[in-house]
């Protein structure tokens, strides 16, 4: 008999799941994710479900992590700051694939040096230009590097890399690591995005170790990759980026897991996010286009999840709209005045009382501000530094921190940076005044819905006639933007070009009317056509209704809650290598691996010591994660041309796929 131990550490709770001999679910758990000290959460966690059935932690023979901190990290535009080098490059390639918004104005430099396609080098790369740059870079936690081809021949970003490191001690993304496909630019992108995610994830990690080890488990530690595989926690830390996704794709393969479904819709809500996927013949899809987060379409090969920022800590928001207005829920998560009452119950409900005293709401009635710990000190201007000293680790009255509008710009922008938390109405706080959560301060939640129905639409009247009045608007805008957001993944996936975009013909009035069954002289019933499996633990709060909304039938599996943690000790460890042959000319092969091409005079022969070099790659990292019983699977595509005639070789592309499960001892 041996166990195994899942943990995932989402935005508001970290789970823990314990499997006896990979087949059935004996304990689980929910703890509080501790933001400032993710080991208190996670050691919660493991240690409520090894007491439920008294497990021997000693027999305990795996671990596995997965998480949706880089998610949500990304969705809601925070992390570290960063700085980029972009080799042989222009100054207009920043403007490509939102790099300029994902660096938000931290520092680049674009010097000459690159290859070109064939992998041979372009121009020399200015090396003394980039040690006086790096000289002069204070305030950073990591360094990107991207150069021109360097998929084809990576020796300037190695260069670099090497430069970088002699100077400082921060570590480096190097993009032709990330991805072996072309697209300087979005490579570029990628390699920022894994860079501002390095101290975030790496923190999680030596937390999540320190845990486990001061428990007595001896296991080893795997972390869930954006695609469902599992990777080791060294692999992990070298590219965070592929942890984007990775709390969802954990649900998807746990959904598999619980329901046996092959066929169906998995919408899985958190704190933050809801990620909505498709599982087809058993197993998620592959998003050929690279993961989609937040604003950015990366580079990096995950499940094709439609990601969205929706969850039940979302921040409840008014829309003025001239007379009118309406309520909106995130993409920003917020924490719970439920929530924040639990942890400082004497501020918040004295706070509260007040404000319910005022005869006039105010915008920051049931809004309060905290500092986060930050791994590095931010960098901050004057204004922002005065800001951020007026606040302290505990939770303070947002009117007590903004006294103009730039104190607000300077709030916002700390929240961007992730050094200060914003606590507000959410969907949770409407759960607790409906009695359909009782996790929290359920008197707090009153309270901050109760001044939050006070406030007025652009014609001056009330939001709500009475408290339970306003939350249950808050829960069937949830429903309905779930609905929306499911609507839109659905349209995004048909085969059939409607002519328009998704996100239109989900808010369409003729679908919105369809899905009400409109009959008249017309008409229309419209319906989303496979079931819905509904994950995470709110799910059963919210998505019979979201069910009973699109017409068709929600599964709400029994580990609902901690779907993520079951998908991440469950999967499999899988290993992908890939490498391109060129033809510069005639009867010439290159075979592009690390280092300079290799020239072959056989296509035949190339494509035999490419594929080799992959298997052997592949396989190797396989076994370094702790893969056993490796198989292992070669795609190739070869493409030609038609030239007078004959069959031109024009490239060849080799996708080598090592997967295993991880080794586990048994007792």
């Amino acid at each position: 008999m041996s166990f195994i131990l899942g943990v995932d550490t989402g935005g508001t709770y970290t789970d823990a799941v314990i499997l006896e001999d990979e087949e059935r679910v004996i304990a689980f758990s929910k703890a509080l994710t501790t933001h400032s000290d993710l080991s208190l959460g996670i050691g919660l966690a493991i240690q409520k479900a090894i007491k439920k059935k008294n497990t021997a932690t000693e027999k305990i023979s795996l671990v596995s992590l997965s998480t949706t901190l880089a998610t949500n990290a990304l969705v809601e535009g925070q992390g570290d700051r960063v700085a980029l080098v972009m080799i042989g490059f222009q100054d207009s390639d920043l403007e490509k694939h939102s790099i300029f918004d994902a660096l938000k104005g931290d520092p680049f430099l674009v010097i000459e040096g690159g290859h070109n396609y064939a992998g041979f080098e372009k121009s020399p790369l200015e090396k003394n230009k980039l040690s006086k740059w790096i000289s002069g870079i204070k305030g950073v936690s990591a360094y990107a590097v991207c150069s021109q081809f360097a998929v084809r021949n990576p020796e300037h970003e190695l260069e670099a890399a090497e430069i970088i490191r002699k100077l400082t001690d921060k570590p480096v993304s190097l993009s032709h690591q990330i991805s072996a496909k072309l697209n300087g630019p979005k490579r570029a992108l990628t390699a920022v995005l894994n860079a501002r995610l390095i101290a975030l994830i790496d923190l999680l990690i030596i937390k999540a170790e320190h845990v486990i080890k001061s428990l007595g488990i001896l296991a080893p530690l795997m972390v869930v990759r954006g695609d469902g595989a599992l990777i080791s926690a060294a692999q992990a830390r070298e590219k965070p980026i592929e942890t984007i996704l990775s709390g969802p794709a954990a649900s998807i393969v746990g959904a598999r897991w619980l329901t046996g479904e092959t066929e169906a819709i998995i919408s899985d809500i958190g704190g933050t996010t809801t990620d909505i996927a498709v599982l087809k013949g058993g197993k998620p899809a592959i998003d050929p286009r690279g993961a989609s987060v937040g604003p950015y379409r990366t580079m990096v090969e995950a499940v094709a999840m439609y990601t969205f920022g929706l969850g039940g800590d979302s921040e409840v928001k008014l829309e003025l709209e001239g007379l009118g207005g309406h309520i909106s829920l995130g993409p920003k998560r917020v924490i719970p005045v439920a929530l924040a009452a639990s942890i400082e119950p004497d501020l918040i409900h004295q706070t509260l009382d007040s404000q319910l005293k005022n005869e006039t709401p105010n915008d920051f009635d049931a809004r309060f501000i905290r500092r986060t710990r930050a791994s590095t000190e931010p960098v901050l201007s004057e204004r922002d530094d005065k800001v951020y000293r007026r606040i302290g680790e505990q939770f303070y009255p947002m009117s007590e921190v903004v006294k103009s509008r730039l104190d607000l710009q300077s709030v916002i922008k700390l929240v961007s940076m992730g050094v200060a938390q914003i606590s507000a109405v959410t969907p949770s706080d409407a759960s607790h005044v409906l009695g359909k959560s009782n996790a929290w301060d359920k008197e707090a939640a009153i309270k901050a819905i109760d001044l939050f129905a006070r406030r007025r639409n652009g014609s001056g009247e009330l939001l709500a006639g009475s408290t339970a009045q306003m939350a249950e608007r808050i829960v069937c805008q949830l429903t309905d933007q779930t609905s929306s957001s499911i609507l839109e993944m659905a349209f995004s996936e048909e085969k059939v070009d409607f002519g328009d975009k998704p996100d239109v013909l989900a808010k369409h009035p003729l679908i919105q009317f369809g899905l009400a069954g409109y009959s008249d002289l017309i008409k229309v019933n419209v319906g989303i056509s496979k079931k819905i499996i509904g994950l995470g633990a709110s799910a059963p709060t919210y998505y019979p209704a979201v069910g009973a909304e699109l017409n068709c039938e929600v599964i709400l599996p029994e580990y609902a809650g901690v779907a993520n943690a079951i998908g991440a000790v469950v999967g499999k460890i899988v290993m992908r290598e890939s490498g391109v042959i060129s033809s510069p000319s005639e009867g010439k092969y290159l075979v592009h691996l690390d280092g300079k091409p290799v020239n072959f005079t056989s296509e035949v022969k190339a494509l035999k010591v490419l594929e080799e070099k992959l298997t052997e790659k592949s396989i190797q990292k396989a076994k370094e994660a702790g893969a056993e019983n490796v198989s292992v699977n070669i795609d190739r595509e070869i493409k030609t041309a038609n030239i007078e005639n004959r069959s031109v070789f024009v490239e060849a592309s080799v996708l080598v796929e090592a997967s295993g499960r991880p080794r586990i001892s048994k007792s």
